[in-house]
């Protein structure tokens, strides 16, 4: 009994501290756009001799509660790694599974997104993904077109080389056609032909489980964004480790180049 007693005051405890550190956050600028590489769910896992797959499953719990409280800070686009054009390569039951987490995650938690006013946005190549991934990611999408709060952005099937290619690309035609002239070309206009065209590009860059490196992760738009690495594997993200980033940017200078 005094065992549960004491979890409940801790409980207790930690939502206070909560509570206080994200009024104290807002009382400064928040990062408008947050960025999130979710790495470490497999070592994760391994850790405690489960499959791959557990450490996805328990990193889609942290995805809605990182998701609730970016919303509670007014942050307006929180871009997610879900899964890289890399990610193929990897065992296909763990690729499958990957495949069937987005029709489950949104079939339990779009109720939520809708309430909380959360928009669902994906960038990445549909035409790969399976169709049932699609149907709930384009059901999400369509429930949550009104909504005007939090984007919630999923990099599904995303590659930052190939989408700067095809960028290229489609400038070239443009180009080629008449409707794009080289002296019209410029930084802005380029981005208006990435997948990102929609969103600013983001003030804040977080990436889990100690690895340093971008991993084929928006190239372009992360040229002037800060970042900020943990060695906390993703499936072990909390609350308070969102709040310590966001903490951490705002005690940064963005001179963007300039003194």
């Amino acid at each position: 009994m005094f065992n549960k007693i004491r979890l409940w005051k801790n409980q207790n405890n930690n939502s206070s501290t909560l509570r206080e550190n994200i009024e104290k956050v807002k009382k400064l600028p928040v990062p408008e756009h947050v960025a999130i590489i979710m790495d470490g769910n497999g070592r994760w896992a391994k850790k405690r001799a489960l499959p791959r797959i557990a450490g996805h499953h328990e990193g889609m719990k942290v995805v809605r509660k990182i998701t609730k409280l970016a919303n509670t800070l007014g942050i307006k686009t929180l871009t997610l790694y879900a899964f890289s054009t890399e990610n193929w390569k990897r065992p296909k039951n763990e690729v499958d599974y990957l495949m069937k987490l987005p029709e489950e995650f949104l079939g339990t938690f779009l109720p939520e997104l809708i309430e909380e006013n959360v928009q669902v946005a994906m960038m990445g190549y549909k035409d790969q993904l399976p169709v049932h991934t699609l149907h709930a990611i384009e059901k999400a999408i369509d429930d949550t077109k009104d909504n005007d709060g939090l984007v919630l952005n999923f990099a599904l099937n995303y590659g930052s080389r190939s989408e700067i290619i095809d960028a290229t690309k489609k400038v070239l035609n443009d180009y080629k056609s008449g409707i794009l002239n080289e002296s019209d070309l410029n930084e802005e206009v380029f981005s208006s032909y990435l997948m990102t065209s929609e969103q600013k590009d983001p003030d804040l860059l977080i990436r889990t489980s100690g690895e340093i490196r971008l991993s084929n992760f928006m190239l372009w738009q992360l040229a002037y964004t800060e970042f900020w690495f943990t060695d906390v594997l993703w499936p072990d993200f909390r609350e308070k480790h969102l709040i310590e980033a966001i903490e951490a940017f705002q005690n940064r200078q963005r001179r963007f180049g300039g003194i």
